[in-house]
């Protein structure tokens, strides 16, 4: 079987998804334009050679409608020849579009491909694409009662006891290894700089916060308290604020993704392989909980053990969520998100999953790790898990 190689791996930086965040003056489909322009810039790969770009989005609607990676290509310059698709796995979008890059590479379908996300969560903000319709009206026949993920993470922390200390104490653990990852140039690689509408460049994660600390964090309220779920789920703490929540973001990332035979041929050196995938669906009341299951199939798929992994990218879309996998799993905590994770680097949905990779080639690269992991949960209960393979 052929393999399936990243060439390159980018992102813009983070930008706060609110009116007056360092990004939300900039069109979604101009920020996947810059990373895509990147790509071929970093590479000096013709875009005329590209055979598809899928690109992952959750909200699309408004200015992420109408098949935004398609126009993010025109955007960027690329030939109207390449074209684009873009597909929604929720939080997963752009990591499943990895899988989808890889496996068509895999299966001979396509030498060179791109695979990102973008998601603009100040000009589409969440539930825009859902107002005024109820997509999950006839699924009441089934479920009882699906909650929103706030409520998710909640139940995660009261099932496997953590209280808020511990949320709060592995948040302000975030802030503080992506503020040390940042002084000391690690995102450097990754990062594409995008020139704002004033002429100014943002190029460093504004959702970092160094000065974050457990004290500070403890004395921000519960961000979902809502008193018609007490009656349903009496274990319910109350534990989850903005402060172990990543915030809303704005961001977009991508990466080049073709054979080796492709990329020895263009005489470019790969970064990494991507080694196994898999993909599940999980309880979609509690709806987070699925990395964990998704990393046990994909280690299985791969033949590999957790402790054979030399670093894990585990989406932090809420604390109790990467908690919870690292305890099911058997994971090394010191080897869980070390340059930070999206409650400091932000969780710019459709976004986010070639953001982790671009986070985890960059760190498997500058330590001389083999193997590293990375999953999300997704909305509706399901997630991804991939294994990567340094070269």
């Amino acid at each position: 079987m052929t393999n399936a190689v990243i060439v390159d791996v980018v992102r813009t930086a983070s930008g706060k998804g609110r009116p007056g965040g360092a990004l939300s003056g900039v069109h979604p489909a101009e920020l996947l334009g810059a990373v895509l322009s990147a790509l071929v810039n970093r590479t000096g790969v013709d875009p005329s050679l590209v055979d598809d770009v899928i690109a992952g989005c959750a909200g699309q609607a408004a200015d992420q409608a109408l098949n935004i990676g398609r126009t993010a290509l025109l955007v960027a310059g690329f030939p109207e020849s390449v074209p684009a698709t873009t597909l929604d796995r929720q939080c997963g979008s752009s990591q499943q579009a990895v899988h989808f890059a890889a496996q068509g590479v895999m299966a001979g379908a396509y030498d060179v491909v791109i695979a990102g996300g973008v998601e603009s969560m100040s000009r589409v903000p969440m539930g825009t694409a859902v107002r005024g319709g109820d997509p999950h009206g006839p699924l009441a026949r089934r479920y009882a009662s699906l909650p929103h993920q706030g409520i998710g993470a909640e139940l995660i922390a009261a099932r496997w006891k953590f209280d808020r200390e511990q949320l709060d104490e592995f948040s302000a653990r975030s802030h503080r290894l992506a503020a040390a990852a940042a002084a000391a140039g690690g995102f450097g690689n990754e990062i594409v700089p995008i020139t704002l509408p004033d002429g100014s460049v943002h190029a460093v994660d504004e959702t970092v916060r160094a000065t974050t600390t457990v004290e500070g964090l403890a004395a921000l309220k519960p961000a979902f308290f809502d008193e018609r779920f007490p009656a349903r789920y009496p274990e319910i703490g109350w534990v989850i604020t903005p402060g172990n929540s990543s915030p809303l973001t704005d961001g977009a990332s991508a990466a080049l993704i073709m054979s080796e035979e492709k990329a020895a041929a263009l005489g470019l050196t790969p970064r990494a392989r991507l080694h196994s995938f898999a993909v599940v669906g999980s309880d979609p009341e509690i709806m987070l909980t699925g990395p964990i299951p998704a990393t046990r199939k994909v280690l299985w798929r791969a033949g590999l053990t957790i402790e054979d992994i030399d670093a894990y990218e585990v989406n932090e879309a809420f604390a109790p969520v990467p908690l919870a996998w690292a305890r099911e799993v058997g994971a090394d905590p010191e080897r869980l998100n070390p340059r930070g994770g999206a409650i400091a680097l932000g969780h710019p949905l459709g976004g986010s999953g070639t953001r982790l990779l671009a986070t985890l080639v960059n760190h498997l690269e500058s330590t001389g790790g083999r193997y590293g992991l990375q999953t999300m949960c997704e909305g509706g209960g399901m997630a991804n898990a991939t294994i990567i393979e340094r070269i």
